[in-house]
């Protein structure tokens, strides 16, 4: 049964964006809404731009019902090009993946999108003209391969007005004077020097500009091998310690070349370890963490759990959700992951050694693990500017391949593999257990998940500083005025208005309470380890050392000028770690300290807000993160309503210092999918078993137990 709306009759545009073309349309669409299995949806047009896939109903020409946090670029029935997984065909009620040229056409059209929403589309009762043209099309731009300069980015680009200031307190990292603040802040710039080597990009086209080695590498050395070999600085401990890394060398090479490269690697060694003062330890990151290629593979059977056609297959996975959740191994390689981000943190803090993470670029999970090392262990990096500064420092200016990994141009699918969300993954647990140590909310790392394929952004579509460089002023600009002045996604104003950007930012955020000048000059000598460990908020005395017992035969070992002796034991235990991880939590959280992740069984979860936000099913009526968030949201207003009476009676009025703060009311009727899914549909769990169930049942009693209680909100909450 169908339940039909009446074609509309009135003609909707869509809204294009400047340098958008409008390709291809087809009327009389019938968009399906998923959630059971009545066939009701709702006829509008379905257009391809080079832009978008966007579906246009009556609901689109009104701005009645706007919605809370509503994306001024991307509407809820868009999809951008980069945004499609994969699209599929039904004929005679048989899926079939759609790619490249097509003989036959399908009667409905499924749309599997990488933010991992899923649409269908109806051509039952469109003109055969139409659906030749709108499906061709549709496969055709967002499945076929591309060159760079089609990309919308440079139509958009050369199209729109440039009258946004994208810094926002973001670094950028693409000066001398960025790298130089930044050792300077770190305390790094007594062993290390930032070098101008690469300009023109001489040494190598995937090194940044500039970038930051140890002060007695010389500059032969860093164009000896294209930059290969060379420990390049990414953060200083506050210990003095450094978390390094290296592009190491290709590992097929004839024995006379591999001798020759043994020596200068032995050379450079030399001159940053020297015990027992400077001790370094490396790191083999391709040895000692999953290869790129599992990650793809265990986050494409991961992503498979939410891409949910139908109530009913929601169901008939619901009753399997855990041991589906564990075969797919994708929460095991983030706890991995941070497990080795805290060994690496253990060796800077604990160890006072400098660690070179190694790796055959030095572009994929070096940037994960550097970035999770700082985030854990230098609270900047948990304020808003701070993480975006260090996503510009480790990621874009660092050479991460976005272009390959994203596969935006859908060239191969061999370099595909999602690192970037890898982090974004890790740094979500963080958020999770440590909510007021981070100035952004997940809802921030959702939508900094979604802006990887909003390609308006220049931020996330190259694959390397020189590559940008190349297409900003390329030959085929003689028409323009100047250089293309692309757009950076740190620049939240493009996409959302100030009361949605209140999403974005933590209200519980613990801010760093400013330093007596008093304590300030007693805190340090000259060798005291100033250790960022948790402490407890009546004493917050400087010499808390890792181990109670053995704090002030620590501090006499450093001011005793023995620290050689005590970190030259490097034979230790097997235990070691855990011994480090569990007396960190043995502690109180210092929120501006060290932050060390809960790895252990069950601590490591699925980030619900991001994988199960269009799924009906899943959502929890009046709870979760949002509901709370909207409570205390209401609480803050209220105050700050307070302190402005308060303040207007003692005739000092406040001058517009009010954060604002979007109105949440009746928070009891949100429900866990807000602020994307504003639906709030009801969905009863079915009270007969499905086929699938009959065929566990037979397997095994579980499901006979527990058949009303397992449920998915449960799983995640």
């Amino acid at each position: 049964e169908i339940h039909i709306k009446e074609p509309i009759e009135k003609e909707v545009n869509p809204h294009l964006l400047p340098g958008e073309l409008l390709l291809c349309e087809a009327s009389t669409v019938y968009k399906y809404v998923q959630e059971d299995g009545s066939n009701r949806g709702t006829y509008g047009k379905l257009v391809c731009t080079n832009f978008k896939i966007a579906f246009l109903d009556d609901d689109s020409a009104s701005d009645d019902n706007e919605p809370q946090f509503k994306n001024k670029i991307v509407g809820e029935n868009d999809i951008t090009l980069q945004c499609v997984d994969q699209i599929y065909g039904v004929y005679d009620e048989k899926k079939k993946l759609l790619t490249g040229q097509l003989r036959k056409y399908p009667e409905k059209l499924i749309i599997y999108c990488k933010d991992l929403r899923v649409f269908h589309f109806c051509l039952r009762y469109t003109k055969e003209e139409e659906v030749k043209r709108i499906v061709s099309g549709i496969v055709h731009h967002s499945q076929t391969p591309k060159l760079l300069k089609r990309l919308f980015l440079f139509s958009y680009a050369s199209a729109a007005p440039n009258n946004t200031d994208g810094r926002n307190q973001t670094v950028m990292f693409d000066t001398l004077e960025d790298w130089r603040d930044e050792l300077e802040r770190t305390k790094g710039n007594v062993k290390y020097k930032v070098v101008t080597t690469n300009e023109g990009y001489r040494v190598s086209e995937k090194l940044p500009l500039y970038f930051v080695v140890p002060i007695c590498i010389s500059e032969e050395s860093i164009l000896k091998y294209e930059g290969r070999g060379i420990p390049i600085w990414c953060w200083s401990c506050h210990n003095g310690a450094a978390l390094l890394k290296m592009a190491a060398f290709p590992k097929e090479q004839d024995d006379i070349t591999a001798q020759t490269q043994k020596a200068f690697l032995d050379g450079i060694y030399k001159t940053i370890s020297k015990p027992p003062y400077e001790l370094l330890k490396m790191d083999d990151l391709s040895s000692s963490l999953p290869s790129l290629q599992d990650i793809q593979t265990a986050y494409t059977r991961f992503k498979q759990l939410f891409l949910i056609d139908n109530s009913t297959d929601f169901w008939a996975t619901d009753v399997k959700w855990f041991s589906l959740l564990e075969s797919t191994n994708w929460l095991e390689i983030i706890r991995r992951v941070l497990k080795k981000a805290i060994e690496v943190a253990e060796c800077l803090e604990r160890q006072h050694t400098n660690v070179l993470l190694v790796e055959e670029s030095a572009t994929d999970l070096c940037c994960v693990i550097s970035s999770l090392v700082q985030v854990m262990m230098d609270s900047y990096s948990r304020t808003k500017s701070g993480f975006q500064s260090l996503i510009q420092k480790e990621w874009v200016a660092g050479g991460h391949g976005f272009l390959d990994r994203c596969n935006h141009l859908h060239k191969t699918d061999k370099e595909e593999a999602p690192v970037f969300l890898l982090l974004l993954n890790c740094v979500w647990q963080l958020v999770q257990q440590y909510p007021p140590a981070f100035e952004f909310t997940e809802t921030y790392l959702t939508v900094l998940s979604d802006s990887l394929y909003v390609p308006i952004f220049s931020t996330f579509f190259f694959n390397s500083q020189h590559q940008k460089d190349t297409n900003t002023s390329g030959e085929s600009l003689k028409t323009q005025s100047g250089p293309f002045r692309f757009l950076t996604v740190w620049d939240w104003s493009v996409q959302f208005d100030p009361k949605a950007q209140a999403f974005l930012n933590n209200p519980l955020y613990a801010e760093k309470p400013k330093p007596d000048k008093s304590q300030r000059k007693t805190a340090r000598f000259k060798h005291q380890r100033q250790l960022s460990l948790p402490l407890t908020q009546t004493k917050p005395s400087t010499k808390r050392g890792f181990f109670r017992e053995e704090t002030d035969h620590l501090i006499k070992n450093i001011l005793g000028k023995r620290i050689g002796k005590f970190i030259n034991s490097s034979d230790e235990p097997p235990n070691s770690f855990r011994e480090f991880y569990d007396s960190w939590h043995s502690k109180p959280v210092d929120y501006h300290g060290l932050l060390l992740p809960r790895i252990d069984g069950p601590e490591i979860k699925v980030w619900a807000q991001r994988y199960l936000r269009w799924i009906p099913e899943a959502q929890l009526h009046g709870g979760g993160t949002i509901a709370t968030a909207a409570k205390i949201l209401d609480l803050m207003e209220e105050v700050q309503s307070l302190q402005v009476k308060m303040d207007e009676e003692s005739s000092q009025a406040v001058s517009g210092d009010v954060h604002s703060v979007p109105l949440l009311r009746n928070s009891a009727r949100l429900s866990s999918l807000f602020p994307f899914a504003l639906l709030q549909r009801q969905s009863i769990k079915p009270a007969l078993p499905t086929s699938t169930w009959k065929d566990l049942e037979d397997e095994d009693d579980l499901v006979k137990r527990d058949d009303e209680l397992v449920d998915l909100s449960g799983d995640i909450s």
